[in-house]
């Protein structure tokens, strides 16, 4: 049996000269009350607890109750009682990433669980919560980010460091989407964390989606929806912590998340949990708190690297407006909404490029493709406002030039605009063809 030595050295280099330990004194539902270490820790610290069948029970403190912890534990509590002995951590909870983490899936806490053994541990500690660079040093977004997709690269340019998010009600498509973009994008390294998703999902995504080729530039991260709701947001952490490797190797990194959502319910029921008070639709203040905390650690770095950020908002019965989905649009660089009614004109991916905006595609784009882009928009809007009409038949022929166009460019364009799963686009092919679209004489 080979010993990995690089292991064992982080290992021994994060232990502290002294070990402080409590006991367990009762257990009320999700939570676990501990006496006895209650000067050494603070929330958000770790613990071990000591169940009776010999397993140990990682948990994170999340609340205080006079002299005595409350924590919650990350897996379930079978086997833990009063008396149960509970191990404080050394040191802030904290991942150690190296680069052959590439291709490999591993869970909240940067264990591998592909079945592939484990994981060599990198020498310098990334903390699961950190705070970005300073704004101040932080570089500017610059540079396009080819991600395969027709409609994403012309009518809603990405570039490296910006933060994007896809909204979506449920079965529109987001997923396939954000899938497309993974196994499509010319991003260095590609970090994927899969927050709360059906387990079925993830075997899918590894073998249909990425493939050989994409799985080895990419990191998956896995929290599925049955585990704790403690996994499930700090997955979304570890996702982003790895990312912060990465870029610190000036490494040009998209940090593809689904869904920010579900990151959100799981801050609710830890924050529901504990006693704190709904405030809006059920959501907990500290959730509109964590939310800015975790998105803006994407971005550019204060070197080369950087962190391109595609977030998914899964919206409450396609309202918009939703506290989760409003909150984030408000952090974030840009939206890419997906439309219920185009996906039920068999259009995808079904994008509705008059709702979507990039807020930096005007720095990044040429004025030519600036301006090809903005005719299309124009054809695109013309022709939604006279829709009705059009349909009904009640719009004569001749009546407006600039109609006229639309209805004659609109077909082609929303052509334009369909893609299949496995097609890829690159951002030169795609500004060719829709100025071929658009170069086709307008016939009266």
């Amino acid at each position: 049996m080979s010993i990995n030595y690089d292991n064992i050295t982080s290992q021994l280099k994060s232990l502290n000269d002294t070990q402080y330990f409590g006991r367990v004194t009762a257990v009320q539902g999700l939570f676990v009350e501990v006496s006895g270490i209650r000067e050494t820790l603070a929330i958000g610290d770790r613990c071990r607890i000591h169940a009776s069948h010999g397993q140990e029970v990682p948990s994170e403190v999340v609340s205080f109750k006079e002299d005595k912890l409350i924590l919650m534990p990350y897996k379930d509590l079978q086997g833990v009682g009063p008396g149960c002995r509970v191990d404080a951590e050394n040191s802030a909870p904290a991942i150690y990433p190296h680069p052959s983490w590439l291709g490999r899936i591993v869970n909240a806490f940067g264990e591998a669980i592909d079945g592939k053994g484990t994981l060599r541990q990198g020498d310098k500690a990334y903390l699961i919560k950190s705070a970005p660079p300073p704004a101040q040093f932080r570089n500017r977004v610059k540079g396009k980010v080819d991600l395969g997709v027709r409609a994403v690269n012309t009518f809603l340019t990405v570039c490296k460091g910006q933060r994007m998010g896809i909204f979506a009600g449920s079965g529109v498509g987001k997923s396939t989407l954000m899938s497309m973009m993974a196994k499509n994008t010319d991003s260095d390294i590609a970090v994927i964390g899969l927050i709360g998703e059906r387990g079925r999902e993830a075997k899918e995504f590894v073998e249909d989606v990425l493939g050989p080729e994409g799985l080895e530039k990419s990191v998956l991260v896995l929290a599925t929806s049955d585990e704790s709701p403690l996994m499930r947001r700090q997955a979304a952490y570890t996702a982003m912590a790895i990312s912060e490797y990465f870029r610190d190797l000036n490494k040009n990194v998209l940090c593809m998340m689904d869904s920010i959502t579900r990151f959100a319910m799981a801050q609710r029921e830890i924050s529901l949990s504990v006693g704190e008070p709904p405030a809006s639709k059920g959501y907990t203040p500290s959730v509109f708190a964590e939310l800015p905390k975790l998105l803006e650690r994407a971005g550019p770095g204060t070197q080369e690297g950087s962190i391109t950020g595609l977030f998914t908002v899964l919206v409450d019965g396609d309202d918009h407006n939703e506290p989760v989905a409003d909150a984030v649009r408000g952090i974030l660089d840009g939206h890419i909404v997906l439309d219920r009614s185009i996906a039920e004109r068999n259009r995808y991916p079904a994008i509705n490029i008059l709702r979507s905006i990039s807020r930096t595609m005007p720095d990044c784009d040429t004025p030519e493709e600036y301006a090809l882009v903005a005719k299309a928009r124009k054809y695109i809007a013309s022709y939604e406002d006279m829709a009705e009409l059009i349909r009904l038949g009640a719009y004569k022929k001749g009546s407006n030039q600039e109609v006229d166009e639309a209805i004659f460019y609109y077909p082609k364009i929303e052509e334009f605009l369909s893609q299949k799963k496995n097609e890829r686009v690159t951002l030169e092919e795609g500004y060719q063809q829709l100025g071929e679209i658009l170069a086709i004489p307008f016939q009266p």
